[in-house]
């Protein structure tokens, strides 16, 4: 009898070991609440300051609403904000600082084109993976494999705003351009898809620092144009060159990009002078209750309007995107980085989300007129 308790004893306590021993080859995963660390590259001062403190918005509000819902599997998203100052070198010393010092894997480059395409560079090399919702120059289609955007390409914007100069048969035109990537993107489209045997094309390009465009304008205007395209990047800008257009009483048909066209208080600001101006913009599904909800919110929580509202859905997609892929991958940006390239009609404020193999945002742009201080598609 006694031998049989000891054998069973003896079972007992190997059968103790061996499952201790599993443990201890086997750990389980630590469960952590450590913050996950995404850096933010945008304009915070300067003239783009305004399309900052938007971006800056939009991003706290879907950070807030993703961290209430338990973050990624328990863990917070933590944004860490640095100023690109929409312009190269800033936004390369931003990464750099983001990469270096906060362990960055993931940055949101919701900066201007110029600093995205700076910037690559430097992400490429720390195998960082740069997402945007804001930076649309042709150039960056392709750029690299770690950098993929929820926006279409201003290619499609150029194209857009030609071919509707040539079915109003102006043959003439003059363009008032900022110097910056972005704005160069639009113009190169453009130019691209007017042919000189349509008409001619008279460009003035302009600093984003200018305060005054009267001279400008009067070059422009002693070309006798059909019509005139103004490409502005910052909305302070924006504000002051048709600030001076209508200063000047000028009535000749105006053709604008989507930094006028996304700007309903411009608009409405400028109604008389902008009355039937055609402005080109993302056709982005506003009517599915993602964005409604989006713009509902954004208004309570700011007390003001959802402004560039293609850019805000664009940029809360790209968030709950990244969301979506550190809960499936972890904060792997390799792995995140491949995914988001095969995502296809994923269900996002701005409607069904598809991206292609070059990381763009497939879709296209629209035409709408200026009515009224509204701002009205054309079907």
């Amino acid at each position: 009898m006694k031998k049989i308790i000891w054998i069973i004893v003896i079972v007992a306590v190997i059968g103790i070991v061996w499952s201790y021993s599993q443990k201890t080859e086997n750990p389980a995963p630590p469960v952590t609440t450590e913050p996950i660390k995404i850096g933010l590259i945008t304009p915070l001062t300067g003239d783009a300051a305004a399309l900052g403190e938007f971006v800056k918005n939009v991003t706290e509000l879907a950070i807030e609403e993703i961290n209430q819902a338990g973050g990624i599997n328990g863990q917070p998203i933590e944004v860490v904000y640095e100023d690109g100052k929409c312009s190269g070198a800033p936004s390369v010393s931003a990464a750099q600082k983001l990469i270096s010092s906060d362990k960055v894997k993931i940055i949101f480059g919701y900066e201007c084109s110029g600093g995205v395409l700076a910037m690559l560079p430097v992400t490429d090399r720390a195998g960082v993976f740069v997402f945007s919702g804001s930076a649309t120059s042709p150039d960056l289609s392709g750029k690299s494999p770690l950098f993929t955007r929820t926006i279409p390409s201003d290619a499609g914007q150029g194209r857009a705003l030609a071919e509707m100069a040539i079915a109003k048969g102006w043959k003439n035109i003059a363009v008032i351009q900022e110097s910056s990537d972005y704005a160069l993107g639009i113009f190169r489209a453009f130019e691209n898809n007017y042919p000189v045997t349509v008409g001619t094309i008279t460009k003035e390009e302009y600093p984003a620092n200018t305060t005054d465009f009267r001279s400008i304008l009067t070059k422009a205007k002693s070309t006798k144009p059909d019509a005139i395209l103004f490409i502005p990047q910052s909305p302070s800008t924006a504000e002051r060159l048709i600030k001076n257009f209508s200063d000047l009483k000028w009535t000749v048909p105006v053709m604008a990009n989507d930094a006028v066209g996304g700007n309903p208080p411009l608009v409405k600001m400028f109604k008389q002078i902008l009355e039937g101006a055609l402005v080109a913009e993302q056709f982005l599904d506003q009517s599915n209750t993602k964005f409604q909800d989006l713009n509902a919110n954004y208004q309570i929580k700011y007390g003001k309007e959802l402004v560039y509202k293609s850019y805000g859905q664009a940029i809360y997609d790209s968030i709950y995107l990244t969301k979506d892929g550190l809960t499936q991958f972890g904060n792997d940006p390799q792995k995140i980085a491949s995914w988001v390239r095969t995502v296809k009609d994923w269900e996002g404020a701005s409607g069904k989300v598809t991206i292609d193999s070059n990381g763009d945002r497939i879709g296209g742009f629209v035409i709408k007129i200026i009515k009224d201080g509204e701002i009205v598609e054309i079907k």
